[in-house]
């Protein structure tokens, strides 16, 4: 049995999987704020979940965290979402359990997770999550790629429009501007507005159909981004706002069908038979916890 938490910024999901990624059980909950609230959080979600199982954490072969930030040797530092400048997490858990999990990027484990699902070993693979942000997490040779210093797949910083929209740096045009629930909310600039809603009303509203169609040109921009510089066999959509499914895969795979009516190459490449939406069903991340706490990615 291997234990996997994926620790969000809205809830922590907490599941335990068998060697090939199936999970036997799971639990989610609410996550806390600042980091003493998120470590409680956490204890408290594994603690129900073990219960539940009739488990103890340590008679797990391995146990994995993801978490959103910057991870090194089990610190995170600057989640800014759940209220962390600087937490040692491996260790805070270390002192509860008497072992010590595996930690790593939120967006790195979905990608484990998701590459697990595919059941295929050769394959490489980007997870692109849109959530509240956007990032990408890359999968190759069965191994998270991450880049000379750890920026691999950070892809939501990239300007796709220098006259674009601003983002939350005072940047234009970014890609996380476009396809994000934050840069959603920043576009649309009403607080108090739930972005499902937002999108909905773009058969209505001009400035929501503007939005909707960047979050199409966004998504579609990060899908032949990943595709020609990695050159992935396949990106797959996760994340909050894979929740729209085939109504996102068709805006997407239109935009990539247009580029390529326009170009032998991008043509040639295929990009719109490469991109995939999750199944929202599957807690990808947390099973990609618990296989990077098994060694996997």
């Amino acid at each position: 049995m291997h234990l996997g938490i994926d620790i969000g910024g809205t809830k922590t999901d907490v599941v335990v999987t068998e060697a090939s990624g199936a999970v036997l059980h799971r639990y989610r909950t609410a996550t806390g704020y600042g980091p003493e609230a998120v470590l409680a959080t956490t204890l408290a979600a594994v603690d129900r979940l073990c219960s539940e199982a009739a488990i103890d954490p340590r008679d797990a072969q391995s146990i994995g965290v993801g978490i959103p930030g910057a991870i090194s040797d089990g610190e995170v530092r600057h989640a800014v979402n759940l209220g962390i400048e600087r937490l040692g997490l491996a260790s805070a858990l270390h002192d509860a359990w008497g072992v010590t999990p595996a930690v790593d990027n939120d967006v790195n484990c979905a990608a484990v997770g998701a590459w697990t699902l595919a059941g295929d070993g050769g394959l490489s693979l980007a997870y692109l999550n849109l959530g509240t942000g956007l990032a990408a997490g890359i999968i190759v040779n069965g191994k998270v790629w991450r880049g000379a210093r750890g920026a691999a797949g950070e892809i939501g910083h990239i300007s796709v429009n220098p006259y674009g929209p601003e983002d939350g740096d005072g940047l234009r045009g970014n890609l996380e501007t476009y396809a994000s629930g934050s840069g959603i909310l920043r576009q649309w600039g009403k607080p108090g507005t739930a972005v499902s809603d937002i999108l909905a009303a773009a058969d209505r509203d001009p400035v929501a159909a503007e939005i909707l169609d960047r979050l199409y040109q966004g998504v579609a921009a990060a899908v032949r981004m990943l595709v020609l510089t990695v050159d992935v066999e396949e990106v797959v959509i996760g994340g909050g706002l894979a929740a729209l499914g085939d109504t996102l895969l068709a805006g997407t795979c239109d935009v990539l069908n247009e580029w390529a009516s326009h170009s032998p190459f991008l043509r040639s490449v295929q990009l719109d038979q490469r991109v995939r939406i999750l199944d929202t069903d599957q807690p990808v991340a947390a099973i990609g916890a618990a296989m990077r706490g098994a060694g996997h990615g």
